[in-house]
């Protein structure tokens, strides 16, 4: 572990913001009003289009613990000075917690299973003690304060080792990662059965827990490369993060493209192949009316598209081509947890709602509004990391 170089740290100045502050908290607050008001009027399709909308975000956050938890658990370098966002990143997910409370009041609308009685279907009796009401809000709770207390005990590390630089902050960050990357894997496995999977407890994938892991790594990257180009435009991170930063954050962004292709065609491919009525429900239900139009557009839109303009080395070393990339697969994204969640409200096709467009809204300015709040909180990277200097002098 080579010994820290001193670089001068920097700090994020609010005069950049400005008004957008302010306005992220109005626009947060006015939706917010506006789905309470929608909820009263439909409140399934409120129950709905904000778990389409939390589901996208919270995909975002967790892949940032995501990054930081690898990170520490291969030792890496070029992602030192990167790493401070990714961190930032995943603390909204103590926002995600109180983002929660709303499927508490509605969590019958979504989860059907929930009003079910001993005897009424045998399927879900033999998922008995699994799929009842009060394990169900155990497993959440358990799900949130994982990753609530790893991605704040890694944040304080990391913070703690500016001041003095002391080696063994990262070798504390270093056993945190190694005790929670199964953890990790665990809960958002099975978050993303409880919450996802569960909207049709008849159906299952064993594959499940990788597909929504796929999105969840790439999508948190995306959001990363806006974030990084956000500030280098803004002045900061200059001699810090160039561009060969960005032809590593491209690669894995190529490498996940087709990580998340090849889960989804594997899962298509073994449940089309075993033609189990209880499996194959899924896609038959997404093979319906402009439901298939949407499946057409994700193989092209979240694969092919980005596949074939990743595949040359010369876009991922310019941040404008990187950026639109990011917005691109970020759109699919969004269209991915779209078609995972409201198929199971509309089965004859896409009947899109303003408390779609409301719901992405309402969380997405309140998790903007608090990153921004917590950027000015400590260095925009680590100052005193042992490997910053590698990380700033990084050669692909």
């Amino acid at each position: 572990m080579s010994k820290h170089t001193e670089v001068k740290p920097e700090f994020f100045d609010y005069k950049h913001v400005g008004g957008r502050f302010l306005g992220l908290i109005a626009v947060a607050v006015l939706s917010f009003a506006a789905l309470a008001v929608g909820a009263v009027w439909d409140v399934r399709q409120f129950a709905f289009s904000y778990l389409f909308a939390y589901a996208f975000f919270l995909t975002i956050c967790m892949g940032g613990l995501f990054w930081v938890l690898v990170h520490h658990a291969v030792d890496a370098e070029w992602s030192v000075v990167v790493r401070r966002q990714l961190e930032n990143m995943a603390c909204l997910l103590l926002a995600m917690a109180v983002l929660f409370i709303p499927f508490i009041f509605v969590g019958r609308q979504l989860w059907t299973w929930m009003d079910r009685l001993p005897g009424e279907d045998i399927l879900l009796d033999e998922k008995w003690p699994y799929l009842t009401n009060q394990f169900f809000w155990i497993r959440a709770g358990f799900y949130f304060l994982f990753f609530v207390v790893c991605s704040h005990l890694l944040r304080a590390f990391s913070i703690a080792q500016d001041k003095d630089g002391a080696a063994r902050y990262t070798i504390f960050n270093r056993r945190v990662s190694f005790a929670s990357c199964l953890l990790f894997a665990v809960c958002l496995t099975f978050a993303a059965i409880d919450w996802l999977m569960g909207l049709d407890y008849h159906w299952f994938s064993t594959m499940w827990g990788v597909y929504i892991f796929a999105g969840t790594a790439l999508s948190s990257l995306c959001v990363l490369v806006l974030i990084i180009t956000a500030l280098r435009s803004a002045g900061y991170f200059q001699g810090i993060i160039s561009m060969e930063h960005y032809h590593i954050m491209g690669k894995l962004m190529l490498s996940f493209v087709i990580f998340w292709a090849y889960i989804a065609f594997s899962q298509y491919m073994l449940i089309w192949y075993s033609n189990i009525p209880e499996e194959t429900v899924f896609f038959l239900r997404r093979n319906t009316g402009t439901w298939w139009d949407v499946q057409i557009l994700l193989v092209a839109g979240h694969f092919f598209v980005p596949f074939l303009l990743l595949l040359p080395n010369f876009g991922k070393k310019s941040a404008a081509f990187m950026c639109g990339m990011a917005l691109w697969i970020l759109l699919m994204h969004a269209v991915d947890m779209y078609q995972i969640v409201l198929p199971v409200l509309h089965k004859n096709g896409i009947q899109p709602s303003l408390l779609d467009l409301l719901a992405l809204l309402a969380i997405g300015c309140t998790l903007a509004a608090v990153y921004l709040k917590r950027l000015g909180e400590s260095p925009l990277f680590p100052t005193k990391d042992p490997r910053l200097a590698k990380s700033i002098a990084l050669k692909n």
